[in-house]
């Protein structure tokens, strides 16, 4: 009881976040809004990988949550890295479908830093279902059956699928850049690695000898050595 009673309170925490106010939807819009970076507030650190922070804040214009991504400032002055930062931005933006995040904004900041705003989807990744669903846990299992899974597994397919019709290879997909949203939705992240048919590559350098296989390595490279295909490993496809 002590479980459910938690969860409830959980649920209903959640919903009040979401749920609309009228202060919000029917306030005055300013005669000097702000734009570009500027409109953004309550920034709040949402998950750090080796090449990039991602943060949730708030559109001041619009009352709504986003998601604000942005390059660590090592990485800042790496040709590759910002290259990778700029397709992601825009591959995600042209992929018009349910299966992606929809990009709302690319811009500089005040110190003229990249940034891009998309979509706050609420879930988590496969990757930490599977783990779980592995362990035992008994709330994943209740809300994973295989049916679910099976279902989970199509929606990636149909999403890859789209992405290859309109010349637009991932090459980087894991379990870690697949979400499962809270309402069954499937989103599949992560497409600074994409390869876009009829458009320059960038060069790529072996991989470290003891680079983690489950992690996506920084620097001139593609793909994530554990899930890739041994001629992709290699070298040897033309991908």
């Amino acid at each position: 009881m002590g479980d459910e009673r938690e969860a409830g309170q959980g649920d209903a925490a959640a919903l009040h976040e979401t749920s609309l106010r009228l202060a919000d939807t029917d306030s005055v819009f300013p005669v000097h809004w702000k734009s570009g970076s500027l409109k953004y507030a309550d920034f709040k650190l949402m998950a750090e990988g080796g090449t990039a922070k991602l943060f949730t804040c708030r559109d001041v214009n619009l009352h709504r949550e986003v998601v604000y991504k942005t390059l660590h400032p090592e990485m800042r002055q790496s040709e590759v890295e910002t290259q990778r930062f700029l397709r992601e931005a825009r591959v995600t933006a042209k992929l018009q479908h349910p299966g992606t995040v929809p990009v709302y904004e690319m811009g500089r900041d005040r110190n003229g830093d990249m940034f891009f705003t998309m979509k706050h989807v609420r879930g988590r990744n496969l990757r930490d279902i599977l783990l779980g669903l592995r362990d035992g846990d008994e709330r994943l299992t209740q809300f994973f059956p295989l049916p679910v899974l099976v279902d989970s597994l199509i929606q990636v397919c149909q999403t890859v699928a789209y992405a290859h019709d309109r010349g637009v290879i991932h090459r980087d997909l894991k379990p870690a850049n697949i979400l499962v949203g809270g309402f069954g939705e499937v989103i599949v992240l992560d497409w600074g690695l994409a390869k876009v048919w009829g458009e320059p590559d960038v060069g790529i350098e072996a991989f470290p000898a003891k680079a983690n296989p489950v992690l996506t390595p920084a620097g001139r490279r593609y793909g994530t050595p554990l899930y890739m295909a041994p001629e992709l490993a290699r070298g040897d496809a033309q991908i």
